[in-house]
């Protein structure tokens, strides 16, 4: 079994009220930013409040960033350098138990990874002034320059969707924290600039999570290709992390109180630090407790949806779905009965034959992260790999060099990009802006809106 890494913090669950779930306030500032600014500025200053009670790294002199960015980036490829070698000697995956465990990743950081950059978003409306303009660029490249293969919500929507992932909702408030920040940023960004600037300072740092992840994650057959664009864009040299730094220094005040402020983006920097992280998703993945999880869900459906004939230890499967509570017990009576037949392949388990096939009496039930889950718990040892076993290596699909005519489906874009020709100048920026926002600059609206911006940008020499 791979080694984990204990969880780098744990999410602290205070009361949570209407007021203060980081779940509503998300998808509040997602649908209705501006009828829900204060309660976004109340959860921005308690997290700040418990931000500065984390430890902060960054030098204490700013000009210093831009060697503690290099710093930083060479202890992660070391690191990631001795997690090679370490796998060419024979050591498990260091992250992934299974591909189970990688798809319950992929759901578990969904949140945050669907508002991916949603905190430059305050910034736009500064475009023409050179001090913003790193920021407007990573903004802009964190939505892709307009093309859907590489903006970075679209990448993560068409992940989740290949491996029906689509019910984050069903997480817990500490899943939502960093998305929620992030959109609190967003759109306070004139009040809260520091704080922005030093959150941008810390989210655009290479990990070694991240590295880890993408090589895992090909190994596995799951698509890296996400991750891997952070790998390349998120560089010490001239990518984001380092844009990151230029952007401190770029806005730090001549005439005013440049400690003071400096101060505010240390803050802003410590906000990485609240939630629940990446690697405390992975160290939190327990398969037992998931397929129990997903078996309790499928129970407030499905208890009288079956028939009376079989019974198992006395009870009809209606009867034990009926009782919340008892999936153990009811997988261990299946198990007894012969049904489920542990540590081999899950072909040979009548139960499995059940779910898995278009002509399974319960096609379709199961999701395919649902039935990843259940055949990785009754495979348990016999899926575990050998020194011989060759992993498994994800091939992208081609993509067609030329976009299919899409008739109806381009007609409201068509429709979008005349009106934009008649607005005047003084009006085409803000309305633009307005569409590569964080809840829609990954439709087909908000990608016409990015090319635009960013053609703009470059006629007007931002």
């Amino acid at each position: 079994m791979p080694t984990l890494n204990t969880p780098t913090r744990q999410y602290t669950h205070k009361p949570i009220t209407e007021q203060s779930d980081p779940t509503i306030l998300y998808h509040r500032l997602l649908q209705q930013p501006q009828q829900h600014l204060t309660s976004a500025r109340q959860f921005l200053q308690r997290q700040l409040h418990q931000a500065s009670l984390q430890p902060c790294d960054l030098p204490t002199d700013p000009q210093q960033l831009s060697e503690w960015v290099k710093a930083g980036s060479a202890r992660t490829t070391s690191a990631y350098s001795d997690y090679l070698t370490a796998r060419k000697q024979g050591q498990p995956r260091r992250f992934f138990a299974s591909r189970a465990h990688a798809m319950y990743f992929l759901r578990g950081v969904a949140p945050t990874k669907l508002v991916d950059g949603a905190w430059l978003y305050g910034v736009l409306s500064q475009w023409q002034d050179w001090r913003f303009h790193s920021l407007v660029r990573t903004y802009l490249e964190e939505l892709g320059d307009s093309e859907p293969l590489q903006n970075h919500v679209v990448l993560y929507k068409q992940l989740l969707n290949t491996h029906e992932l689509n019910d984050p909702d069903t997480l817990s408030a500490g899943h939502y924290v960093q998305g929620a920040q992030q959109l609190a940023l967003a759109h306070l960004a004139k009040d809260f600039l520091p704080e922005l600037i030093g959150y941008n300072l810390g989210y655009e740092q290479l990990p070694l999570h991240l590295l880890i992840t993408t090589y895992e994650l090909n190994e596995l057959g799951i698509d890296p290709y996400y991750f891997q664009l952070h790998v390349t864009i998120d560089n010490a040299d001239t990518g984001h992390a380092q844009k990151a730094a230029h952007a401190v220094l770029d806005n730090l005040p001549i005439s005013g109180d440049a400690d003071a402020f400096y101060q505010r983006v240390k803050l802003g920097y410590q906000l990485n630090e609240l939630g629940i992280s990446s690697m405390d998703v992975i160290g939190s993945f327990n398969l037992e407790a998931e397929v129990h999880r997903v078996l309790e869900q499928k129970a407030l459906v499905a208890r009288n949806m079956h028939s009376d004939f079989c019974r198992i230890q006395g009870r009809t499967v209606n009867e034990w779905l009926s009782q919340p509570g008892r999936t153990g017990e009811f997988l261990a009576a299946l198990e007894k009965r012969g049904w489920i037949l542990r540590d081999t392949d899950p072909t040979e388990s009548r139960f499995w034959q059940l779910i898995q096939g278009n002509r399974a009496p319960m096609f379709g039930v199961f999701s395919a992260y649902e039935m990843q889950l259940l055949h990785d718990w009754i495979a348990g040892e016999w899926s575990a790999p050998t020194t011989q076993r060759q992993p498994r290596r994800y091939v992208a699909p081609k993509v067609a060099a030329e976009p299919v005519d899409a008739g109806d489906f381009d007609a409201e874009q068509t429709a979008l990009h005349r009106h934009l020709r008649k607005l005047p100048a003084s009006e085409l920026m803000d309305e633009l802006i307005k569409l590569m926002s964080p809840s829609s600059h990954f439709t087909p609206d908000g990608l016409l809106a990015t090319r635009l911006f960013a053609q703009a940008m470059g006629q007007r020499g931002a």
